[in-house]
């Protein structure tokens, strides 16, 4: 498993003058020593790295690549590979192998007590359309030659070609010595991301349907998602391969029994089963060389009942279990998360060196952030004064983490967006300071779409305040429940935009331009894994993915964001808000960068919404 330095080292990184690198090393090399008692291995790792490193002495661009490579303490496990655009921290390891297939523990979750997640990984040899077919399909005898827990499959119910309910039986004589029969209802529902991957989630349900059966017990099956990610291949290659990810939420007592025990039944119970699946698909596909990359995808396109009938038949499974934040960030992580990126502490005459490489990113951060204001903002211009006070919104601003349905505006570094050579290497970068400043959070509900917010004469865009400054940008989003919700984000910018920069031509350009490059990547800090494994960190393009209307006049633009016109988004932002009270989430805007110039990118703006009450939305006056 790729840890995230690996995929961050070779980034292309901004020029910065000598002179910031060499006062900073020599003193602390000439004046301070490092005390490395009683700490930490990773610290010692650290420390070695360090003095490695300074003893290259190959100038300040070679300094700062290296850099990135000091995060080689964090590979054990912290972070996984980049394969989104928000940074995501974990502590998966490797607790088995069953056929050449990983199976792995968050150790996070195990050390919160209130659930256990673990996944196994595999590569399988097929086209990831093909493994998406198979894992979904319904036919009873291609199941049986993989699959031992679920194989007896049958649809109750089936929604908008995205979302379906299924019910099984199973002989659990396979499993265990008991020979009661057992049964089960869950559901399905499943993604397609921009990049081509595939997101499928299954939780326990209750179906009216399907009461308890005579002669069967009623189990409930663990929580689970199939993630399936094509795999880059040669050119000259004709091969097709994907990576297929299977995590699932288990009792944390149980898993503490069978990790201590050699002996344990683990190998008989329902989790083992369900994570030897991706064991069985690989060995299916081995054994079926004729399955091609043709098989049609036609579960996608399946027949869709009425939505308000499986409302009133359907309804979640009950879990027992507290929902918990099972990728929350090692307290490493969020102690070298810090203004100046470098921290002292002295103690007993000595002081503990910390965080050089975090300092030198810094650096590079802020030396972007220069550059990206002189490209975007028109330096003619002396830059204004925004007076956070005088705007204001329904919804407030925290003051600290533990607020509740509030605001906040976090840094850049969360997110990976692309490098100055991104074309030629696909390299991403950690994002800097966002361009513009957020000013103030709306969160309206009405009984119908929510448009040209920026037009109302109670808006922010309207007050006193508002009409000087040079460019405010509002961000509409339209969230489709019953009533509906809009979150209006306001972003202001100090300074006018230069003209023929990248952001002037999104602003007064064509709607196609502006649905070709307006982007989102999102990531949920703290949440229930699921959530968290439904919405992703993949940067998506809102305009091909959903209705985006946009308003221009004056010094603003407004872009209307309609999350219900999509089906797929509908659903996931259905799933999203029955746990919005209790996600913490990170959203970063950005207008895409698709040639040379443009690179790298940089952040427009971010939001953090912390816990956000839906009773708390105020009506909207048109």
């Amino acid at each position: 498993m790729k840890s995230w330095d690996a995929g961050v080292s070779n980034r292309a990184t901004p020029a910065l003058p000598w002179k910031a690198i060499h006062n900073i090393l020599p003193h602390f090399l000439c004046f301070f020593r490092l005390n490395l008692e009683g700490h930490r291995p990773w610290m010692r790792r650290y420390a070695h790295s360090l003095k490695k490193l300074i003893r290259i002495g190959k100038g300040p661009e070679m300094l700062l690549r290296q850099s990135s490579r000091l995060g080689n303490f964090l590979s054990d496990g912290f972070f996984e590979g980049n394969v989104g655009d928000a940074i995501e921290a974990h502590e998966w390891k490797c607790v088995r192998t069953v056929n050449g297939i990983r199976i792995f523990e968050d150790v996070d979750s195990f050390k919160s007590e209130k659930g256990v997640l673990l996944k196994s990984v595999g590569v399988v040899d097929a086209n990831l359309d093909t493994v998406f077919d198979v894992v979904l399909s319904l036919d009873r005898h291609k199941r049986y030659e993989w699959d031992m827990l679920t194989g007896d499959l049958e649809l109750v119910d089936s929604v908008n070609g995205h979302y379906d309910v299924v019910y099984a039986t199973y002989d659990p004589k396979h499993l265990t010595r008991w020979q009661s029969k057992r049964d089960f209802v869950f559901s399905r529902q499943w993604f397609r991301g921009q990049d081509g991957s595939y997101t499928i989630l299954q939780s326990p349900a209750i179906h009216n349907k399907r009461p308890p059966r005579p002669g069967y017990r009623r189990v409930r099956i663990n929580p689970s998602t199939w993630e399936i990610r094509g795999l880059n291949e040669p050119l000259d290659s004709n091969a097709a391969r994907c990576l297929v990810t299977l995590i699932l939420e288990i009792d944390p007592h149980g898993w503490g029994k069978w990790k201590k025990n050699d002996h344990s039944k683990f190998e008989y119970t329902i989790p083992n089963a369900l994570l030897c699946q991706v064991a069985a698909l690989k060995e299916y596909f081995g054994a079926n060389p004729a399955l091609t990359c043709d098989f049609s995808t036609n579960i996608l396109h399946s027949k869709s009942s009425n939505s308000s009938g499986i409302n009133n038949e359907f309804e979640d499974g009950k879990v027992n279990e507290e929902f918990y934040d099972a990728t929350a960030a090692d307290s490493l992580c969020k102690d070298e998360d810090s203004d100046d990126g470098l921290e002292l502490t002295k103690m007993d005459g000595k002081v503990n060196l910390k965080n050089v490489s975090w300092a030198v990113e810094d650096l590079a951060l802020k030396h972007n952030s220069v550059s990206v204001e002189s490209n975007e903002l028109d330096d003619k211009f002396s830059p204004i004064s925004i007076d956070a006070s005088q705007f204001h919104g329904s919804m407030c601003q925290g003051k600290d983490e533990t607020d509740v349905n509030c605001w906040a505006s976090p840094g850049g570094q969360g997110f990976m967006i692309r490098g100055k050579t991104y074309l030629h290497d696909n390299s991403k970068v950690m994002g800097g300071d966002p361009l513009l400043k957020l000013l103030a959070v709306d969160w309206f509900k009405s009984d119908h779409n929510m448009d040209k917010v920026a037009l109302s004469s109670k808006c922010l865009v309207q007050s006193e305040a508002g009409k000087k400054l040079p460019f405010i940008l509002v961000i509409n989003l339209q969230v489709p429940a019953k009533p509906n919700y809009s979150m209006v984000l306001y972003y202001g910018a100090n300074r006018p935009i230069k003209k023929q920069s990248l952001l002037d031509r999104f602003i007064d350009g064509s709607d196609m331009f502006r649905n070709a490059r307006f982007k989102l990547i999102p990531s949920i800090i703290e949440g229930y894994w699921m959530v968290k494994r439904a919405v992703g960190t993949k940067a998506c393009l809102l305009g091909k993915a959903v209705t985006c209307r946009y308003l221009r006049k004056d010094n603003f633009l407004e872009i209307d964001v309609d999350i219900g016109s999509s089906s797929v988004a509908r659903s996931v932002i259905g799933l999203v808000l029955g746990y919005v009270t209790s996600i913490v989430v990170d959203l970063a805007i950005l207008v895409e960068a698709k040639e040379e110039p443009e690179l790298p990118e940089y952040i427009l703006g971010t939001v953090r919404l912390n816990r956000v009450r839906p009773d708390s939305a105020v009506p909207f006056e048109v």
